[in-house]
């Protein structure tokens, strides 16, 4: 997949030869209900004999609009174009809304953009789809304008889990909960964080014989409630690594998410205890996945009451993870 960033970065033999099928949406998460629209698109593409084209965001529109509002990303943009390639996109096309289309009217973001920019043929786009200057044009507006101007439009319905529309609020919402099973479910996976290591407190190995390997995202990424998880750890870059660890392999782990109120360290972080294991991962990138929640987190009265809640979490997470 070929990912290019702003209009000015699109191929001109993309329209020359034949043209396209364009998606569009910030897809954060890229959740199962994204999956059905890209999915959607790749076969329609398949069928015409054309690339696809999805067309996201970054950073989210509402980020722009209205900070305030803006949600907290379930993925960033380098992830998403991970998940997104694997459906059998083409091309990504990563736009900048403080730089293109903002101001764009419906009719303009048709003709100009997905018609004389892309070469779109045919765009597949949700039913609670918004587009053009102050999000004036809705999935039936793409429709009129599609049949005023020869370009096939399909419309996907919403995917719903019974009740539930599966949404990205609705995987926030879970998440922040500590629903890690509907969570993974509505997403399709495991949710997952990816940052560097950094060193923490040092407690954790120095004084407790728990070491961690410690992350500490941004402050509008995702992350589940505070609490104590089961799951699994994997560093993701290549260099060889001093201890018993292997890149590319998961290992199963005790995490941590929040502040750590015993001690009195108020950063919000992920700290994952990966069992078993001894190595020196400072620097290294590291996803961690997330399987279900031990615990909520409590502040201990002291160390040694700690030390008797750590080993029952590891326990736990052994029973979880199904791990001797």
């Amino acid at each position: 997949m070929d990912i290019l960033h702003g209009l000015g970065s699109v191929p001109a033999h993309l329209k020359a030869d034949g043209g396209c099928v364009v998606t569009i949406g910030v897809f954060d998460g890229v959740h199962r209900g994204h999956q059905l629209l890209i999915s959607t698109a790749v076969h329609r593409a398949r069928e015409r004999g054309v690339p696809c084209v999805v067309m996201t965001f970054d950073p989210h529109p509402v980020s722009i609009f209205a900070p305030d509002r803006a949600p907290v990303a379930l993925l960033p943009i380098e992830e998403r174009a991970c998940q997104i390639a694997e459906l059998g996109v083409d091309y990504l096309l990563v736009i900048d809304f403080r730089e293109e289309l903002a101001g764009d009217s419906p009719e303009h973001y048709v003709t100009e953009v997905l018609q004389g920019r892309l070469g779109a043929v045919e765009v597949v786009v949700g039913e609670n789809f918004t587009f053009g200057k102050d999000a004036a044009g809705t999935a039936q507006t793409m429709a009129q304008l599609g049949e005023r101007h020869g370009l096939e439009v399909t419309i996907v319905q919403l995917l719903n889990d019974g009740d539930v529309r599966i949404c990205s609020t609705a995987i926030r919402d879970e998440l922040t909960a500590g629903n890690i099973g509907l969570a993974t479910d509505y997403m399709g996976r495991p949710f997952s964080v990816i940052s560097v290591i950094e060193r923490g407190a040092g407690r954790g190995g120095r004084e407790l014989g728990y070491p961690t390997a410690n992350q500490y995202v941004e402050e509008m990424s995702a992350l589940p409630g505070d609490g104590v998880y089961a799951g699994w750890v994997t560093i993701i870059d290549d260099a060889p690594i001093d201890g018993d660890i292997e890149p590319g392999v998961r290992y199963p782990a005790a995490i941590s998410v929040g502040t750590n109120p015993t001690f009195g360290d108020t950063r919000r972080s992920v700290e994952s205890y990966i069992l078993d294991r001894d190595a020196d991962l400072y620097g290294r990138m590291a996803r961690v996945e997330f399987v279900d929640k031990v615990r909520d987190m409590v502040k201990f009265n002291s160390v040694d009451e700690l030390l008797e809640n750590m080993a029952r979490d590891v326990a736990r997470t052994r029973e979880i993870l199904a791990v001797e």
